[in-house]
């Protein structure tokens, strides 16, 4: 008798429709997102210094500071003496290497061409920020865009630009290509994201679920910014800048041969205009702090690695390792809190989550070497993991109670916050650094977490809309007093035990 052959097509028909499929492949999709997100964190500011200093090295500049020379007046290496410990002349070999050590007692010494990286801040962050601006504008038109066609389609789409995206930066060697790389990604992200969290949203319909399942994706977006950062470095350090990319082209393709047979039927559904939810309050104090929480991260993106390179005369592998504590306690806080959220109360997570991002960047500028940043940098991962975890479920949630019960829309509106904190903050971030320096930086986007944590007060008993609301027979004092979010919204289903409530009560 012939051995039964296992047909993975065949079974993920079987299962579609099935929250769990649902749930991995958004939460791969995610991992990839945010993978290409941060692996370029660590290979873009050291790319372009390798590459474009090199070239005003043939065409010396008026205001380039001038290099410490030999005896025999021949300069020495930029490049090497940027990013390694060890300092290399193009001199003679007698010359003493002592007068221009880089080791990290003298920080001034690191850097040669100060005003050359300080140009290349506001480069690198406008380059890091494209995405997340290209995303914000393009967000408005996919959530209304879901809510027709149904999540399969964009979903599908986010993942084939994202690939010609991810070869894009492979093979690109100049900034206005790398910057057009970038720019499609976030077309390929907005889709993904919005279709993503808008399908599990629609497919886990109890709130404490959802909540769950919502930590886990997030779970997935932690794994990719986690594995992103250190991967990226590692791999331009030791194999080449196309590597990390190919590997990443190579595991989009695997994840678009599973989204090409529908996990998730396609229908039209009529949902609450966009306009209508941002002017809804309780959701814009949500998108508020899911916007100024990752603000600070979007922040240190660009301007940390420079600054690392300043003062500490970190090596090309360390720029990125800096971001692995906070993407690792990221992972663990998304994961920890998706599940405890909802019975501490998703507001006050939220409200601790923003307080702890701002004392985290108040700590970042006192840190000497990389050992330093692990502090701060966890901090930070973690509470931005308990900001998200809890808001992501939450606006699902207000969804719920005041609107329609379509999440295409209001997920668009949790994409735009969040990129709007990786917009403005590489954006600005290197312009802010050149005018005031990186640590009143910090202080700044520190101080505006911490005023902005008690708004999320106002989220711990949203109101219901009135057509939301039942006019059932008024519940018992004694029901009121014990459960009073019951009375304030009851389903029209719940009718008939708010009756019975009553008729207990008066016997």
């Amino acid at each position: 008798s012939s051995m039964p052959t296992f047909n993975a097509m065949e079974w993920l028909k079987g299962k579609r429709g099935s929250p769990r499929l649902v749930l991995v492949v958004v939460c791969v999709a995610l991992l990839l997102d945010n993978m290409l997100l941060t692996v370029v964190v660590p290979i873009i500011p050291s790319f372009l210094y390798t590459t474009e200093h090199s070239r005003q090295d043939l065409a010396p500049a008026s205001n380039q500071t001038p290099r410490p020379e030999t005896p025999q007046g021949t300069p020495f290496s930029s490049v090497i003496s940027l990013y390694d410990n060890t300092t290399h002349m193009s001199g003679s070999p007698e010359t003493n290497l002592s007068e221009v050590s880089t080791n990290q007692s003298s920080p001034a010494s690191c850097l040669e061409d100060t005003d050359f990286l300080e140009e290349e801040n506001v480069r690198v962050g406008l380059l890091f920020a494209s995405k997340a601006v290209v995303q914000l504008l393009v967000n408005p038109f996919v959530g209304p865009l879901t809510n027709r066609i149904g999540y399969h389609i964009p979903m599908f789409a986010g993942f084939a630009i994202m690939f010609v995206s991810t070869i894009m930066f492979a093979f690109s060697g100049t900034y206005p290509l790398l910057f057009v790389a970038r720019s499609l990604q976030g077309v390929g992200s907005s889709f993904s994201s919005v279709a993503g969290l808008g399908m599990l949203a629609s497919v886990y319909t109890d709130d404490h679920e959802r909540g769950v399942a919502m930590g886990f994706a997030l779970g997935g977006l932690a794994m990719g910014v986690l594995i992103g950062a250190p991967f990226g470095s590692v791999m331009y350090e030791f194999v080449g800048k196309s590597s990390p990319f190919l590997i990443l082209a190579f595991l989009a393709v695997l994840d678009g041969d599973v989204q090409a047979n529908p996990v998730l039927s396609s229908q039209s559904m009529e949902g609450t205009p966009l306009l209508t939810l941002l002017k809804d309050p309780y959701i814009l104090i949500s998108a508020g702090a899911i916007c100024f929480a990752n603000m600070g991260v979007g922040i240190l993106e660009p301007t940390l690695p420079i600054w690392m390179m300043q003062t500490m005369c970190s090596p090309k592998w360390q720029l990125g390792m800096a971001f692995l504590p906070a993407s690792i306690s990221y992972l663990i806080g998304t994961n920890l809190f998706g599940l405890l959220a909802n019975k501490m109360g998703r507001w006050l997570c939220s409200m601790i989550g923003m307080l702890i991002v701002g004392i985290s960047l108040l700590c970042v500028p006192f840190a000497k070497n990389i050992y330093g940043l692990i502090g701060p940098n966890g901090g930070l991962g973690f509470a931005i993991g308990m900001v998200d975890s809890s808001m992501m479920p939450i606006m699902g949630y207000l969804v719920d109670i005041r609107h329609t019960s379509v999440y295409g829309s209001v997920y668009a509106i949790a994409d735009v916050a969040f990129c709007m904190g990786f917009a403005i903050g590489p954006s600005t971030g290197g312009a802010i650094v050149r005018a005031i320096g990186f640590p009143y930086l910090m202080v700044i986007i520190g101080i505006i977490n911490i005023l902005y944590a008690p708004l999320c007060c106002f989220l711990r008993s949203p109101a219901a809309r009135e057509e939301k609301m039942v006019s059932c027979i008024p519940c018992p004092p004694s029901t009121v007093a014990l459960k009073p979010s019951i009375c304030a919204a009851l389903p029209l289903a719940w009718e008939e035990s708010a009756a019975r409530f009553a008729h207990e009560d008066a016997t």
